[in-house]
């Protein structure tokens, strides 16, 4: 009896089976509207149910490093008419059936992966033939229940975007756009809720512009069409127009899958360097490296422990960093993240005034560097500029046993009476690897350490306060990177101490307008990197400014990947656009 329960219930089971299959295969029978599957919130409300949807093929990711599926979208009469509503989705499958601009009827289960809904186990897939696509939607916000309402629909982006971001350019074949450049709201709002407001919106309103492919390290780069290289380049601020595709939300991002490839406009145009003024002058140029080390000093030792995986990317850096360091044409540097390995012929400060040329010297302390695997350098040409008393490094408080100790030298022109004091600092990172206590953080906008970095502006101004003093001295300049926005805590104590950032001062950044920027993270731009004058030298400045050469560069074409055809050139040199300060003596 038990055995015949068993039998007759196995029957039913295929006979509902092939019912549904029947059902399934019958084009235009009853279906599931695509409208209700998606529902109005953000997740399906029909999850884990199964259901037969009739739709028409608009975007084919099945091929070899797709997604695996194809999206489906209602003919436009057979919509319901709800603006907030998707009528399309994701067809999890490897099934072929189909081409885009095909009606297909497709059984599968309702499933939400990772925000996306999608159909799943697909059962069948039927073809009704070939049908018009539905008119693509057109995309006017970029805010999130906006978006929602049009998951996995066809849509037309109205106005051009801003390129913000092209960090996974090289790793995913994506760019993320916004309406326009973001900036990091610390640079003009004091930390706090507000700030973390507006980053939180900033977050909210981009859009990734895709290569719908799943792969990793995509060759050739998909965008520009072509990939960047050369004179062809993806800076931020560039603008993107003609974007059309499918809206498609993966990894916790909105995306385009476009159909065909955008149009890209070059309006963040690579800058020349700035002209010296025509007064006498001197000329001060900070930027940070981003670790230059030179292995050996002999073309071996790589890889290095912060710097060159390879000899052949150790020299792609080095020709790039000398011609950016020369063409502005400067009288000192001040450097930051550059190997800490002592002073002899072979060191990486030594090869590096080697490089630029016989007229440039270093200021040296040895035993005095600290014992970080960076340290803060000055260079100068010793044809233009001669040094007086001895250099001097803090190597006490918060730079006791931790960080990179701030070096000052005082210079003077060759033939002038007036001097300079000259500081580079460089800061701890907001990194928060081994942030504990008061150092985490705050959720304020100002990132981790913020309170040692605060504590370290404080010990700088008041050792400077602490040096002898020089004769005819003009002021002081502190330049370098301090890791901090122009609104965060370390900036408020050194202006607290009467140094004003030269480069806000001739070029203030606001919500909406920020000309002059060193970097850029996570799709937002702002300075890390300052020229902070002295009260009595405040008046001397001829102007300070940033040049735009590496921020909003793609990383893919920095040292480290080593892009073939790297030249001598001053782009994406390094990862920090440099600061330049003129000061009339």
């Amino acid at each position: 009896m038990i055995a015949g329960s068993r039998s007759v219930a196995l029957f039913l089971a295929l006979l509902l089976t092939a019912s549904e299959g029947l059902a399934a295969n019958a084009c235009g029978k009853p279906a599931t509207p695509v409208s209700k599957i998606q529902g109005r919130g953000d997740a399906s409300p029909l999850v884990g149910d199964r259901v037969t949807v009739e739709g028409i093929l608009t975007f084919d990711a099945r091929a070899e490093g797709g997604f695996g599926g194809f999206y489906l979208q209602q003919a436009d009469d057979e919509t319901d008419a709800n603006p907030e509503t998707s009528e399309a989705l994701f067809v999890h499958t490897r099934n072929n059936t189909g081409a885009p601009g095909e009606r297909l009827r497709v059984t599968g289960t309702v499933k939400e992966f990772h925000g996306l809904t999608e159909l799943t186990d697909i059962g069948t897939i039927t073809s009704c033939g070939s049908e018009p696509l539905p008119k693509a939607q057109t995309l006017t916000l970029l805010w999130p229940d906006a978006l929602e309402s049009l998951e996995n629909m066809r849509v037309h982006v109205a106005q051009p975007l801003t390129i913000i971001d092209s960090w996974n350019l090289a790793r995913y074949g994506e760019l993320t756009l916004a309406a326009g450049d973001q900036i990091i709201p610390t640079e003009y709002l004091e930390p706090g809720p507000q700030a973390t407001q507006i980053a939180s919106r900033n977050k909210q309103q981009r859009l990734l512009l895709d290569d719908a492919r799943s792969v990793r390290h995509p060759n050739p780069i998909p965008w520009p069409p072509g990939g960047p290289g050369g004179e062809q380049t993806a800076r931020s601020g560039d603008k993107v127009r003609n974007i059309s595709g499918i809206l498609d939300y993966r990894f916790g991002a909105w995306r385009i899958q476009p159909k065909e490839p955008p149009i890209f406009e070059s309006s963040n145009s690579r800058p020349p360097a700035p002209a010296r003024p025509a007064e006498p002058h001197v000329r001060i140029m900070a930027m940070n490296l981003e670790n230059y080390f030179n292995g050996d000093g002999e073309g071996g030792g790589f890889p290095t422990q912060r710097g060159a995986p390879t000899a052949l990317a150790y020299e792609a850096q080095h020709r790039r960093l000398i011609d950016a360091l020369r063409r502005p044409d400067p009288d000192i540097l001040a450097i930051t993240e550059l190997e800490n390995d002592g002073y002899s012929k072979t060191s990486a400060i030594a090869q590096l005034a080697k490089a630029l040329g016989p007229e440039w010297a270093f200021v040296m302390t040895p035993g005095k560097d600290g014992h970080d695997q960076i340290r803060t350098a000055l260079l100068y040409r010793s044809d233009r500029i001669v040094t007086e008393t001895d250099p001097e490094r803090l190597n006490s408080g918060p730079f006791s046993n931790k960080g990179r100790p701030p070096l000052v030298q005082t210079f003077r022109p060759e033939g002038q009476r007036l001097a300079i004091q000259v500081v580079v600092p460089h800061l701890k990172s907001k990194s928060c690897k081994g942030a504990t206590g008061a150092n985490r953080d705050r959720n304020d906008g100002q990132g981790c350490y913020a309170g040692r970095r605060t504590e370290a502006a404080h010990a700088l101004t008041e050792w400077l306060d602490r040096l002898p003093q020089v004769p005819d001295l003009a002021g002081t300049l502190i330049t370098g990177d301090l890791n901090s926005y122009f609104q965060e805590d370390p900036l408020k104590a050194l202006q607290q101490a009467g140094f004003t950032s030269m480069v806000h001062h001739f070029h203030p950044c606001k919500a909406q307008q920020c000309a002059h920027y060193t970097y850029r993270y996570k799709g937002e731009r702002g300075s890390l990197d300052y020229s902070l004058a002295s009260a009595s030298l405040k008046p001397r400045i001829l102007g300070a400014r940033t040049w735009a050469i590496n921020a909003d560069e793609p990383p893919q074409l920095g040292y480290k990947h080593n892009p073939p055809g790297t030249a001598a050139s001053p782009w994406r040199s390094s990862d920090h656009n440099p600061v330049i300060t003129d000061i009339q003596l």
